[in-house]
């Protein structure tokens, strides 16, 4: 494996790193937001958490080549 080989996987890998953990805060800091707007608190912080880390899989699948 050659150098050029390293950088794309290194950057392959912290592409989903990153994807993963931004759709996962995105996910609980919009339901912390809405929890504290509408009162429902927990509620919407837990679906927000689990819609953060279904969307983080989506990314993940949509990521990773066919084949």
């Amino acid at each position: 494996m050659n150098n050029r080989d390293w950088v794309k996987a290194l950057a392959f890998i912290s592409q989903i790193g990153v994807t993963v953990a931004a759709c996962i805060i995105i996910g609980v800091f919009g339901g912390m937001f809405l929890d504290n707007l509408f009162g429902t608190s927990p509620w919407i912080l837990i679906a927000g958490s689990i819609l953060g880390v279904l969307a983080a899989l989506k990314s993940i699948l949509d990521l990773v080549p066919k084949g």
